[in-house]
Formats: structure tokens, sequence, C-alpha cells
């Protein structure tokens, strides 16, 4: 890698982090407010409403999303860009308005399915809603991080967040009108939003309509709606028999819990939109030659992208306990487990079956999946409740992403550096498993701590040997963000 590119790459990183450091802070500071006008309950109910509308959004995306990122790049150097942009919102916006339609006509039955009451019926419309419009927006920022634009894909993002919280603050703790402001909240945010890409896109990129384009993404995309069906279904499972085999408060202290470890996921995620083009430059570019070189290129990241999870697993109680009060501090242990489950998705973030265009295969997987997510969980939380559903989330997920890993290393082999990762894993899954066990045991506090120092000293030291974290990169970074202030003030 040259240095021009070194130096864009870590620039993104930085501006990457922050709509999610944005993102997270936002809803944690204010954790403590609504903590204290919510009950975890109220927080069960939206989450079950939150299953059918990932779900319904789900398959009205027809995974476009990801059929749009892997084309924008055989488009990239040609008139078909905007084409490619605009064929595939027209359809996902239609579909999003049939199901929109469908899902009002049938809330009271779907809520008193889902949710076990039908009073519930406008929180799981009004979901279905805000999810909706969130993913219509997604396609001009994946436009924006395949162009390697970081800074609009920020601005935006950020905008966003901050609106979500203001009105949400606004509704649930000046208005006292419970759960569904939070969902208003968000849904007035992304509109807004959405609504600025659209007018910022109709100046940037004239209106075109490429029917081959959009053809040819839904050749990718539509073999991946099984995938998202069992996928939704495997990832919202544990929160539904949460509902039906413990209650909807165990769903809600579960969902805080989640929120809390989806962190490292959502971290990940911004680490992901740095080496993600890159990772399809060197497919494209270099075919099968590239794995070489992408196994390489990625050690960093993975160190980078686990490190949040090890932070995060380590401190969840501080957090937990300080922000909270004690209805939801049973939410400790699922931040724990679930960081485990969410950094071991670093390897399914690799687009190898997607580049090969098997993507019949990731539906095949996502079955397989789901299967074990079953499997795992309904004894799972019927012996252990909501801690139940975490463990079990974590031995089908480790279980599936090892079996889907060997799949998409047949079809695109990446040669991975497998002691380095697995020295990684050890530390990461020792040392969280370690801070469960001492909470088990009723360890004292002040030895947890120390623990809790040496496991990041540790995973510093490990860095340094991997020469990650070394003077060079140090220095590195100091000349550019000085460079980039020189600039700033000039």
């Amino acid at each position: 890698m040259d240095i021009g590119s070194k130096e864009i790459q870590i620039k993104n990183s930085f501006i990457y982090l922050i709509p999610v450091i944005a993102g997270n802070l936002l809803p944690i500071l204010t954790l403590p407010i609504f903590t204290r006008i919510l009950s975890p309950s109220d927080y069960g109910i939206w989450a079950l409403a939150q299953v059918y509308a990932v779900f319904a959004n789900g398959i009205a995306n027809f995974g476009l999303t990801i059929g749009y990122e892997r084309n924008f790049f055989e488009h990239r150097k040609s008139q078909n860009a905007a084409g490619l942009l605009y064929s595939t919102l027209l359809f996902v916006t239609t579909a999003f308005i049939i199901c929109g339609i469908l899902t009002f006509l049938l809330k009271y039955y779907l809520s008193q399915w889902i949710i076990g009451s039908s009073e519930y019926a406008d929180i799981l419309f009004w979901s279905y809603c805000a999810t909706g419009i969130t993913g219509l927006k997604a396609f001009y920022l994946i436009y924006f991080k395949n162009t390697e634009n970081a800074k609009s894909f920020v601005w935006y993002t950020i905008d966003e967040s901050l609106l979500s919280v203001v009105f949400s603050l606004f509704l649930v703790a000046y208005l006292r009108i419970g759960i569904i402001g939070l969902i208003w909240g968000q849904l007035c945010a992304s509109s807004i939003v959405f609504f600025l890409l659209f007018f910022k896109f109709s100046r940037l990129l004239p209106f075109a309509f490429n029917r081959e384009a959009l053809v040819d993404s839904l050749r990718i995309s539509v073999p991946l709606t099984p995938r998202i069906f069992f996928g939704i279904i495997g990832s919202q499972f544990d929160k539904y028999m949460i509902g039906i085999l413990n209650n909807v408060g165990g769903v809600g202290v579960y969902n805080i819990g989640q929120k809390f470890s989806y962190i490292v996921f959502s971290y990940m995620t911004a680490i992901q939109n740095v080496f993600s083009p890159q990772v399809y430059k060197r497919m494209f570019d270099q075919g099968d030659e590239g794995g070489k070189s992408i196994g390489r290129y990625l050690t960093p990241f993975l160190y980078i992208s686990i490190a949040i999870g090890l932070m995060i697993s380590l401190f969840s109680e501080e957090i937990i306990i300080i922000l909270t009060p004690e209805s939801y501090h049973s939410a400790i242990e699922i931040v724990v487990v679930l960081s485990m489950l969410y950094g071991s998705y670093f390897f399914g973030k690799q687009p190898q079956l997607i580049y090969a265009k098997k993507t019949y295969i990731t539906s095949l997987l996502t079955a397989v999946s789901i299967g074990l997510n079953v499997l795992f969980n309904i004894p799972f939380i019927y012996l252990w409740g909501a801690i139940g559903a975490a463990w079990g989330t974590l031995s089908a997920g480790l279980i599936a992403g090892t079996i889907s890993l060997i799949v998409s290393q047949r079809y695109y082999k990446i040669d991975w550096e497998y002691g380095k990762a697995g020295l990684i894993f050890l530390l990461f899954f020792g040392s969280a498993i370690t801070i469960i066990l001492m909470r088990y045991f009723g360890v004292a506090y002040e030895i947890r701590f120390i623990i809790k120092l040496i496991a990041l000293v540790c995973y510093t030291y490990l860095g340094m040997r991997f020469k990650i974290i070394s003077r060079q990169n140090y220095l590195f970074i100091k000349n550019m963000i000085i460079r980039e202030k020189s600039g700033f003030r000039l």
C-alpha cells in the first residue's frame, strides 16, 4: 500500500468512526433519562415491534443493498452509475410502500401475534415505517462509501443521530407519550435526512432509469432473499422466544444489553466502510491472486475491530450500573456474551461469495444458521431466560460462522494470518469469559478491575508485537494530523 493510499484510509477510518461515536454516545448519554421513564416492558414491546419491522423491510428490500454495492464497481467507470442508483431506489421504494399498505391493514392481527396484544398495533406500524426510511437512505450512503467520500457519509449519518435524539427527548421526556416517542423520533430524523439526500442527488446525478442494471442487481440480490428471510428470523428469534418463554420485561432487558453490545458491530461496520472498497478492488483487479494481499491487509483491521469488543465486554459492568436503574442490571452478562458474538462477525463481513456471484449459497448458510439458532435458543431460554438467549445465540453464531468461513474460502480464498487472528480471539474470549466467571463466583470488584486492566495491557502488547501499534505508525498518524490542521488553518 502506498503512502497516499495509507493516509487516505487512516483518515477515512477516523472519519467513519465519528458517526459511530455520535450514534452510540448520544443514546448512551440519554439512556439514564429514558430508562427512568420507560420500563423494561416498554423496551420489550419496542424490541418485538422491531422484530417485525426488520423482517418486513428486509423482505421488501430484496437484498438490493448488497447487489447495488457489488455492481457499483462494475458501473463506476461508465454512465450507468445514476441509472443503477435510481432504478434500485425506485424498485425498493415501490416494494416498501406495498408492504407498508399490507402492514397497516393487518397491524392489529400482527400485533396480537408478535407482541401479544393488538393494542400495540400503532407501535408496530410506525416501527415498520421508521426502519423502512432508514433502509432507503442506505443506498445514498453506499454511494458515498464506495466513492470513498467519507465526509458526506459521516455528515448525514451524524445529522440523523442528532435529530433522532432531539425529537425522542422532546416526545418521551417532555410530552411523555411513551415508547412510541422513540419510534416517531427516529422516523422524523430519518425522513428529514432522506429528503435532504434526495434533493442533493437530484442535482448531483441527473435522473436515469437503467432496466438492465436493475435486472443485473436483482440476479445477485433475489437469491439472497431467502438468506434475508432466514437471517432476520435468526437474528430476531431470540427476542421473540424470550417474549413467549419468559416475559416482555425480559425482552426489554435483553434489548438494552444488545444495544450496548451492538456498539461492537457498529464500530466494526465503520471500519468495514474503509476496508470493503479496497477488498473489492483487489478482487476485481487481481482476481484469485488478490487473496494473498487481502489476508495481510485485513489483520490490522481485525485487531482494531476486536479492540472495541474487548473494551465493551470488560467494562459493561460499570457502564450498565452507572447509566441504568437496578431493574436493568441483569443486562451486564448479556453485553459481555453478545460482544463476543459481534466480534466474531469480522470474518463474515468479507464479500467472497458476493464477488463469486454465489449468493444462493449464502441463503443455504443462513438456513443452517437459523436451524442452529432455534436448536440452541429454545432450551437455553427455557432454562435461563434472557441470559440463556445470549449464550444460545453465541453458540449458534460461532458454529454457523465457522461453517460460513470454510465455505467462503472454497470460492475465493483469502490467505488469513490465522496465527495472529487466533491470538487476538484467544485474548478477547478468554478475558470476557474470565469476567463472567468472576462475577458469578462473587470475586471482589477490586480484583476484577485489576484483571480488566491486565487484559488491556496484554492486548496492547499484542498490537505492538504485530507492529500494528508502533512508533512508526504513531509518527505517521501524528504528522498526518498536523498536515490536516495546517491545511485547515490555511
